[in-house]
């Protein structure tokens, strides 16, 4: 089946195109070309006037929405997910576990082994985000302390074993005693490895990155404080160019002094959007459950205890329009920090998160305030199907 895309605008990977005309056959994109240089062929013909083509935003790091959450593990669950996330430009995500007992842990990377890859309509997940249990007990944020687990790689080969290999980034607190030896083990496997949920100073961050780390959950927050004596891990962050970084921009979670910082320091090729969403999302204010803890969500404020943010209700568009706010930053810039960078770190930039001949042809369709009217998921549209 051949169906033919067309807008003002596409935001490709080096460069924008006005006019353009995209040719999908069977899903997957085989031309991309301006008005004025090709002769349009004659196939199902979908326009979008005043519309900027980009690349389906790619999620790393989210824990449910819509009333479910990844461990649940079910076809209902990543079906629901994934739908809620093509409604909001999301065309592929990693479900991203939270710290739990081993055996519920095991039990859930089962049933999730079995959903990955799977084309259920909506965003598919294309691998596992384990966020714990390696975390430091300091910086633990809305992971049971109780349930935390000094790093081992014998623990990890029996979730890699688990999720039958699918595992595809992990985050690890490289301070923590036989932290170096893991990451530089699961670097071995091909797992992308991040540091985050960290006291680490800046001697054990160089250390992590060293044995293999080559990326930083959510930039800022569950980490030690800055300090100018002893940057620590937020330092190292923010100074090493090599470095990916995740930012939950939701206005709640990092001040938008402290996103300017950010972008100025990683750049177009090393900033990447996240939503670290949890199952609140796309849903009314109330009592939700993230593992085993009891959140509050206010506002869309997501707490625990007194005031500790847990997750966030944050969707990936409004995510990119946030940073365009806070920043200045052109979207063409900014939609590449959620697709095209997050794609490039886990090492599916040929697979994902670019607009480029030969890719699958999910594409997410932004109005001229950049909100979604459509989301294009192996060529066929599925908000306004």
């Amino acid at each position: 089946m051949k169906t033919v895309i067309t807008a003002d605008r596409l935001i490709a990977p080096d460069r924008s195109i006005e006019n353009p005309v995209v040719v999908v056959e069977d899903g997957i994109i085989a031309q991309i070309d301006s008005r004025a240089n090709i002769d349009m062929p004659s196939a199902s013909h979908l326009h979008f006037a005043g519309g900027t083509l980009i690349a389906s935003f790619f999620d790393i790091h989210i824990h449910g929405s819509a009333g479910c959450d990844v461990m649940d593990a079910t076809p209902h669950a990543f079906s629901t997910i994934g739908s809620f996330l093509a409604r909001h430009g999301v065309g592929a995500y990693l479900a991203t576990t939270v710290t739990a007992a081993v055996d519920k842990t095991l039990t859930s990377l089962e049933g999730m082994s079995a959903l990955i890859g799977n084309d259920t309509g909506g965003a598919k997940p294309l691998g596992i985000h384990i966020e714990g249990p390696f975390l430091s007990p300091h910086k633990k944020g809305a992971h049971p302390a109780h349930l935390l687990q000094p790093p081992s790689v014998e623990l990890f080969d029996r979730m890699w074993q688990a999720a039958q290999g699918k595992i595809r980034l992990m985050t690890i607190a490289p301070e923590m005693p036989n932290a170096e030896e893991l990451i530089s083990h699961a670097a071995g496997l091909g797992v992308r490895v991040s540091i985050g949920h960290s006291n680490a100073d800046t001697t054990a961050a160089r250390a992590g990155i060293r044995a293999g780390a080559v990326t930083a959950t959510h930039t800022y927050n569950a980490m030690r404080q800055f300090d100018h004596r002893d940057p620590g891990l937020i330092g190292e962050v923010l100074s090493n160019d090599d470095l990916f970084a995740e930012l939950i921009c939701d206005g709640l979670h990092v001040h938008p002094d402290a996103v300017r910082i950010y972008w100025r320091s990683k750049g177009p090729d090393r900033a990447m959007l996240i939503t670290d969403a949890m199952s609140a999302a796309g849903m009314p204010d109330g009592h939700y459950k993230l593992g085993e803890l009891d959140v509050q969500v206010v506002d869309g404020k997501c707490i625990i205890d007194e005031n500790t943010l847990a997750g966030s209700t944050l969707t990936l568009d409004r995510a990119v329009r946030n940073f365009a706010e806070f920043t200045g930053a052109s979207i063409d810039d900014v939609s590449r920090l959620a697709s095209r960078n997050p794609a490039r770190m886990i090492g599916l930039e040929t697979e994902v998160g670019s607009l480029a001949v030969g890719h699958a042809a999910d594409i997410t369709v932004l109005s001229a305030k950049n909100e979604v009217v459509e989301t294009i998921l192996r060529g066929r549209p599925v908000i306004n199907a």
